[in-house]
């Protein structure tokens, strides 16, 4: 007899409003509820991957149709099984308009059938020291940085998430403000622990966090750990803190290997990974294939706390401000001659923007993308694509700046010149300028030592006008029977939405099980290193870093490159074209057969952060080109057992 499940937790999505398959989902919950073991949906909202623009300027992730839309799936789902729906960052940064935001799409869709920190706290602690970059790749934190930021948010742990179900254990939804993104997995794991051993100690409950910790920095994605890609996933939790998980599109599965490669995805290192309240350490963690060939069981991670350190616990802050506004001008120029000299038409472009704009006072600036440089075809060099962009403190500024680019590129001189009417193809849509509003800047990504118990949760009512960092409030909504499982519990064929496809009045198939098999990934005579690996990637790990994978096809492979040297700190920079001494992280993780390295992000030369000015990879995925194309040694041979 194997051992007694804690809970259940099904991610529909890697983060609402990307769409969800209820139908997949129903099946799922149709299997777990019935088992009596207690089954959550919890999923992750937002994370600053997308840039600054949501703290900045207030946006969202997605449009909020979108929150309608997959809201009402879950609404349905937690209604139909009588689970309770959990997620954090509300509208993609947590902030209290986005939560509240969230609350009024619900008591919307039940009527048809505050987490920003205060400014004045963060400056008492930066003032007294207790404030910190988040990584080396941060630049320190200033008076003016708080002062010029428009919103502050804080990353809160689990703490807050178990305050919020032991106040209100009838709960059926807990929205949540900015949260690390696996704290709600951690915290419904940690709930269900307490409340079916009553008798637990702080010592026991820390002994196990680490698994219930490891199991939600890999539910936080959905189905990323699978093979291939399954949008949702389903855990089941144990009391001893080891997890099982697997994907819930029929056609994939989860391997040993494609959990273990998870913990290398967006973090500056695979071993050890920090967040609110101490680090996730995974160098004795373990991953075993299930007989069903689609679950891997995972156990033997472990948390360290802070306070074990002999440090405090820490939140992350975040905020952005409005650098300016932006236009851009879009075209492209085909002519031979010039294609040849075009950086030096740029050059002349910038100097007669500036004298044209010699009487403007303020900071403005100007430059140029640039796409399709190096690429040829029959009859000569390859088109290239410009986008002209400026930035100004008024919106009208920035679009003179930019249509006196548009207007020096169509009309200036360049040596050898013939085509005399014109050197820029423009109009695209119809559009001379393109106005695209403010301008964000990541301006706070940092971490606040806090005092002893300000990571708890304060109820709002039993807290007015007190300085808690974190607070909450209880909302009922609908018109429906407030009991919990007073009604059978639906079928298989009744959990099912009526959505989507039909043919012959049945579901058409839409799950990953009919697409094609992936063709194997290596090369039969490699030259590169893309050539030997089976995933080469680049992705942000917060704003200020940019980290990039290569995971092997075999041992062989893998221990043939860490031998050969051909990753070593000097070779890798030369690759990137960068110091040896930026680099913030490098080395070899072998669970995942795996090469990492984490380097800080950086834009016309110099250390940036995401988004803003001249940005055009924020999700930082094209970076990893220079690896890439690295070439092997030519004696380099992979001997197979």
């Amino acid at each position: 007899m194997g051992p007694h499940p804690l809970c259940h937790i099904v991610t529909p999505v890697g983060c609402m409003g990307y769409g969800l398959d209820e139908d997949a989902c129903g099946k799922e919950l149709a299997q777990l509820v019935p088992s009596g073991v207690p089954t959550a949906i919890i999923l992750d909202a937002g994370s600053t991957d997308s840039g600054p623009e949501k703290l900045a300027l207030g946006t969202m992730t997605c449009p909020r149709s979108a929150y309608v839309r997959d809201l009402t799936k879950l609404l349905k789902l937690v209604h139909d099984f009588r689970v309770p729906l959990v997620f954090g960052s509300a509208g993609g940064d947590g902030s209290d308009e986005h939560v509240k935001l969230m609350e009024e799409i619900i008591e919307e869709i039940c009527a048809e059938d505050s987490n920003s920190i205060d400014k004045s706290v963060i400056l008492e602690r930066l003032h007294v020291g207790e404030i910190s970059g988040c990584g080396v790749c941060v630049p320190p934190l200033t008076s003016k940085d708080v002062k010029d930021s428009t919103r502050v948010v804080a990353q809160i742990g689990p703490e807050a998430f178990v305050d919020a179900m032991e106040a209100t254990p009838d709960f059926d939804i807990i929205i949540g403000g900015r949260a690390y993104d696996p704290a709600p997995y951690v915290a419904y794991s940690m709930y269900q622990l307490k409340r079916q051993n009553p008798g637990i100690t702080h010592d026991q409950i820390e002994a196990i966090h680490g698994g219930f910790l490891h199991m939600g920095k890999i539910m936080e994605c959905g189905g990323l750990c699978s093979t291939p890609k399954s949008h949702g996933a389903v855990a089941t939790v144990y009391e001893s803190g080891m997890f099982d998980v697997r994907p819930i599109a029929a056609g994939s599965r989860c391997t040993p290997l494609s959990v273990a490669a998870h913990s290398l995805y967006e973090n500056t290192r695979p071993d050890i990974l920090r967040g609110p309240g101490g680090a996730l350490h995974l160098d004795q963690a373990h991953y075993e294939q299930l007989s069903d060939q689609r679950t891997v069981r995972a156990r033997g991670a472990r948390f360290v706390s802070s306070i074990a350190d002999g440090k405090p616990y820490q939140f992350k802050l975040e905020a952005a401000r409005v650098l300016g506004y932006r236009s851009i001008a879009l075209g492209s120029v085909k002519d031979h001659i010039l294609i040849e000299q075009l950086d030096d038409l740029l050059i002349l472009v910038k100097a007669y923007v500036k004298q044209q704009h010699k009487h403007v006072s303020g900071d403005w600036d100007l430059d140029f993308h640039t796409y399709g440089k190096g690429q040829s075809t029959p009859s000569g060099p390859g088109e290239i694509f410009i986008v002209a962009e400026a930035i100004a403190p008024t919106q009208e500024l920035a679009t003179g700046l930019v249509s006196t680019a548009r207007i020096a590129l169509i009309h200036g001189p360049y040596a050898g010149q013939k085509a005399t009417s014109g050197n820029f193809a423009f109009g695209i849509a119809g559009k001379l300028e393109i106005e695209t509003g403010p301008c964000a800047q990541f301006s706070i990504y940092h971490l606040v030592d806090l005092k002893p118990g300000e990571e708890r949760l304060s109820m709002t009512s039993e807290n007015q006008g007190n300085r808690s960092l974190l607070r909450s409030s209880v909302s009922i909504f609908g018109k429906g029977q407030g009991t919990r499982n007073s009604q059978p519990l639906p079928t298989d064929s009744e959990s099912q939405s009526t959505d989507g496809p039909v043919t012959n009045g049945k579901k058409a198939h839409t799950s990953p099980r009919d697409s094609p098999p992936s063709p194997k990934s290596i090369v039969g005579h490699p030259k590169t290193l893309s050539d030997i690996s089976r995933v080469l990637r680049s992705k942000n790990a917060g704003p200020y870093e940019i980290t990039m994978d290569v995971i092997f096809e075999s041992e062989c492979t893998f221990r043939a490159i860490r031998e050969s040297g051909i990753l070593s700190p000097i070779k890798v920079a030369e690759a990137l074209g960068i110091s040896e001494s930026d680099i913030v992280w490098t080395g070899f993780f072998e669970p995942a057969l795996a090469f990492k390295v984490t380097i800080p992000r950086f834009r016309g030369g110099k250390k940036a952060s995401a988004g803003s000015f001249m940005e055009n990879d924020i999700h930082g995925s094209q970076q990893h080109l220079g690896l890439s194309v690295l070439k092997l040694p030519a004696n380099f041979a992979v001997e197979e057992n």
